[in-house]
């Protein structure tokens, strides 16, 4: 028994590290990465600003349609879920790599992008079974930080590679598989997870939702101008240098791991006025960059801010839905993070419209007012507002602490994979 005890103990550091290292190849690598190698895929294929957008409009639905599958057999098939996420993930990048015409370069990108979606949910069930139940939220939190990382990472190997795409693609493609072979080689399959009550839901319930639900699908397409073009605005307009831009890029990652150290106050803070700042901090970002894409220390600041601010206010959406119904939070979240992928996939297409017939300037100050817009409209609300810290419900309790990345929905989904039994 001593040693059995042993052994889990050495484990879970191994499926933390490897969850979280999936979680950075999926989403930063892979997923988030299109932007960064945007602006030398257009130049090989001849892809306008308008058709980018398609692609990453695509790619964020099909992220949603994968999510939701995720959601349903996430608990009962992990191991499954994994493969297949690494099969899309490493299967679209090494497709894009080999695309000799726009059409399948789209295509796979768009595939490729199912990996997240379904990564997620996955590794829920996996460090639930891996981790002991008084060290599970804390885990999955540190797993959910990958995406930052991974932002950093492919920053790095834009700055070895680029221009060759190709190879960075195909490296990536690589990388995926490898993490996913050693997370599957530390999970201990076989070890049930907890049974939860079943979910109810209402229109009623759903309507408490209407203003969180209406500044996630703002915020969403206001954060696509910088998933998307963010690096293309940097070349194109503020003729930047390759390296210049690839850090740029790798600062938006910087920003976004530094949620890691900024949650625990942030989360005294009612949901309201932990969106206002950070919304704010991501409008400020995306002015930044659009105001003097020239000028690379303004760029960087502005990659920063954008990087922290999209981070955290997918947080802020976490304490809203709690703070609305903290019984179906994970429900609340899938909700939510459903419609800020539906937002960028319609802001994808919107700005990428906007660019091709006005400019990156114009597109990207319609981007900061879609995100304005969210705060005022987060303002004049009172669902995500408490008078203080400690009445909300789950306050102060494992498992409410914001998620330290943007891909907190499976985190919290994992209060429900015990409903999926039946």
């Amino acid at each position: 028994m001593k040693r059995t005890f042993s052994f889990g103990l050495d484990r879970e550091p191994l499926v933390i590290v490897a969850g979280t290292a999936f979680i950075a190849a999926t989403y930063g690598l892979v997923r988030l990465a299109y932007g960064l190698f945007l602006p030398d895929v257009q130049t090989d294929l001849a892809l306008d600003s308008a058709r980018a957008g398609y692609i990453s409009s695509g790619s964020s639905l099909v992220y949603c349609l994968a999510a939701v599958c995720g959601f349903l057999y996430g608990r009962r098939y992990p191991r499954a879920l994994i493969v297949v996420a690494t099969v899309t993930a490493a299967g679209g990048v090494w497709g894009m790599a080999a695309a000799g015409n726009l059409i399948v370069f789209g295509l796979f990108a768009v595939i490729s992008s199912a990996g997240a979606g379904l990564a997620s949910p996955a590794l829920v069930s996996v460090v639930r079974r891996n981790i002991a139940a008084d060290r599970v939220d804390r885990a999955q939190s540190m797993v959910n930080s990958g995406t930052g990382p991974g932002l950093v990472g492919a920053g790095a190997l834009a700055l070895v590679f680029l221009p060759e795409w190709r190879v960075t693609w195909a490296v990536i493609g690589v990388v995926t598989v490898i993490i996913a072979v050693g997370l599957l080689a530390a999970d201990r399959p076989g070890s049930a997870g907890r049974d939860e009550q079943a979910p109810t839901f209402s229109v009623a319930w759903v309507r408490r939702h209407a203003t969180a639900l209406t500044v996630a699908v703002l915020m969403g397409a206001a954060s696509s101008a910088m998933w998307t073009y963010g690096r293309a605005i940097l070349v194109d307009n503020g003729g930047s240098s390759q390296r210049g831009t690839t850090i740029a890029w790798i600062m938006i990652g910087i920003g976004g791991a530094a949620v890691a150290l900024t949650a625990a106050p942030l989360a005294r803070w009612s949901a309201t006025s932990a969106w206002t700042l950070s919304c704010s901090t991501m409008t400020a970002g995306i002015v930044l960059v659009a105001a003097a894409p020239g000028r690379m220390t303004v760029a960087l600041i502005g990659c920063l801010l954008f990087g922290w601010g999209f981070t955290s206010a997918t947080s802020a959406l976490i304490a809203w839905t709690s703070t609305i119904d903290a019984a179906r939070s994970a429900a609340g979240t899938a909700l939510l993070f459903i419609a800020l992928m539906f937002g960028q996939a319609v802001g994808a297409t919107a700005l990428g419209a906007v660019i091709t017939a006005v400019g990156y300037g114009f597109a990207f100050i319609v981007a900061a007012v879609a995100s304005a817009v969210s705060i005022a409209v987060a303002l004049l609300d009172r669902t995500g507002r408490r008078a203080d810290a400690d009445e909300r419900p789950g306050s102060g309790e494992p498992g409410h602490e914001p998620s330290a990345g943007p891909a907190p929905i499976e985190r919290i989904t994992g209060e429900l994979e015990g409903r999926q039994r039946r």
